[in-house]
């Protein structure tokens, strides 16, 4: 039996214009909540641009932002947890990825999600999501130093020359301690501490809840969602899924535009009335 749906957001929950939460999805999700199954988003997204995202639909409860970093009521504003990645961890990687990537710009994000520092330097935006926010946030530049000051939930590093994958490698082979790096489809690397994943985020979450793994099913399409398709009783992929994710689900269902998740929830609950929860 299935009492949690988790969904990734751009690749998955969303469509490719990276805005778009189709009629079929929201009413899916609705039907998943009124029947007593929890839903809650998962991204590497801020809880700002989940919720500014998610606005009106039954994924305005309990979310995980930043890849499994900070855990919010989107509703509410409360906090639930935010994990820190270590001053020295940040400082030392940063170093070792600059050694090898001579222009590799840094931005930290911090406060639960509300603070973007970003290097001086850094092109593109800080966030993808940052046009798209449910409350006020804060974005501006510094120096490297100040940048790095703090601990992060999230580091973001970026080269505007070098693809995000490369970064990603050079990162792992560095296994610089204390960090974790992953990538989402968004232009840089994204670093959270060590053995924090959207996997030990909704963990958390479900462990509170009294929600065992194998109750839970997971939607997801990127590098990012790996450790969590992994970790749940079910991890459904997306037909646009990077072949990382596509080789660590159980199930693969439809494309983002072709509401692929839709697809599976109406599914579940076709034959949950039939007597037949799908496992």
């Amino acid at each position: 039996m299935i009492r949690l749906l988790a969904t990734d957001v751009d690749g998955t929950l969303i469509h490719s214009d990276h805005v778009t939460i189709s009629a079929r999805t929201r009413e899916a999700f609705l039907a998943a909540s009124e029947a007593g199954i929890v839903v809650t988003a998962v991204s590497g997204r801020q809880p700002y641009s989940i919720a500014a995202l998610v606005r009106g639909t039954a994924l305005e409860g309990p979310a995980i932002g930043s890849n499994g970093s900070v855990a919010m009521h989107l509703s509410t504003g409360e906090l639930f947890f935010e994990e820190i990645l270590d001053v020295d961890a940040q400082r030392t990687l940063v170093e070792a990825m600059r050694a090898r990537f001579p222009g590799v710009r840094a931005v930290s994000v911090r406060d639960g999600g509300n603070t973007y520092l970003a290097e001086h330097g850094y092109s593109g935006p800080q966030d993808p999501g940052a046009q798209s926010a449910a409350w006020e946030v804060v974005h501006r530049f510094a120096d490297l130093d100040e940048v790095l000051a703090a601990g992060s939930v999230k580091l973001v590093l970026k080269h505007d020359d070098v693809e995000p994958r490369a970064l990603l490698a050079a990162a792992r082979e560095l296994a610089v301690p204390g960090c974790h790096p992953t990538i989402s489809g968004a232009p840089f690397l994204e670093v959270a501490r060590e053995g924090v994943t959207k996997a030990s985020g909704l963990a958390s979450v479900c462990t509170h809840l009294g929600i065992d793994a194998s109750e839970v099913m997971v939607f997801g399409d990127n590098v990012n969602d790996v450790e969590m398709l992994r970790w749940a009783g079910v991890g459904v992929a997306m037909g646009n899924a990077t072949p990382e994710a596509l080789a660590a689900a159980d199930r693969v269902t439809l494309t983002n535009d072709a509401d692929g998740v839709a697809q599976v929830i109406e599914g579940l609950l076709g034959d949950a009335a039939h007597g037949t929860p799908r496992a």
